[in-house]
């Protein structure tokens, strides 16, 4: 397990108008989570490589990209070559995750793999093994502000047991209602890094909010 809890703190409930202002608003997080959109995947249209490579340029938090598009075989290897630090893919839409893994390890970035709620874990265990982050969807992909998911915590704790015993090796992530309220189940299940979205930018201090998420988890943590 991380040293401590990480926090990412998720743009899609930013001001996308003031994406660079609001980028520093988050100091001291962890990652810069960045949700791409394709309304073809998921039923939303959010941004993409224009915008990341914009961040890039403002922030030094490391960006962590969640691709929910058709075909990522295709097109995330360019958010690794942008300089993105993990770029995540979706199970449901890689055609050859093992590849895809390998080529973005290549270009640079660490490689992360979504899974749906609804989508089991067990099938892709031996691909996991190629990856440095899973990402446990705790809503359906597609809208910020839902609420979360109890249910997909036995995957994370699956996912935990395989990390502790080393047969993975990989970052537990969840993403999906993550706040004051849900955040201590999902660290007790095992999660290392913490999706955030309107309980970091719907706070008055962002950063405060991220400080205050992060030793949440960690109480728990011990």
């Amino acid at each position: 397990m991380c040293r401590q809890p990480m926090i990412a703190p998720s743009i899609l409930s930013a001001d996308f108008a003031r994406l660079a202002e609001e980028t520093a608003a988050v100091r001291g997080a962890d990652w810069l989570h960045v949700d791409v959109m394709d309304a073809h995947f998921v039923p939303n249209l959010t941004l993409g490589l224009p915008v990341v490579q914009s961040l890039l340029k403002a922030t030094d938090i490391p960006i962590d990209c969640h691709l929910m598009i058709e075909d990522p075989d295709r097109w995330a290897i360019g958010y690794a070559e942008a300089g993105a630090y993990n770029v995540t893919v979706h199970v449901e839409a890689a055609k050859d995750p093992i590849t895809l893994a390998k080529n973005l390890k290549a270009a640079g970035a660490k490689a992360g793999l979504s899974v749906k709620p609804g989508t089991p874990l067990e099938p892709y265990l031996e691909v996991l093994k190629h990856y440095d982050t899973l990402l446990v969807m705790s809503v359906e992909p597609g809208f910020g502000g839902q609420s979360f998911m109890p249910e997909v915590l036995d995957k994370v704790r699956t996912a935990r047991r395989l990390v502790d015993t080393g047969h993975l090796t990989l970052v537990v992530e969840i993403d999906g209602g993550i706040n004051d309220d849900t955040i201590e189940a999902a660290a007790e299940a095992g999660v290392d890094c913490f999706v955030a979205g309107s309980a970091v930018y719907g706070a008055q201090d962002p950063a405060a909010a991220v400080s205050a998420l992060r030793a949440k988890a960690a109480a728990v943590r011990g």
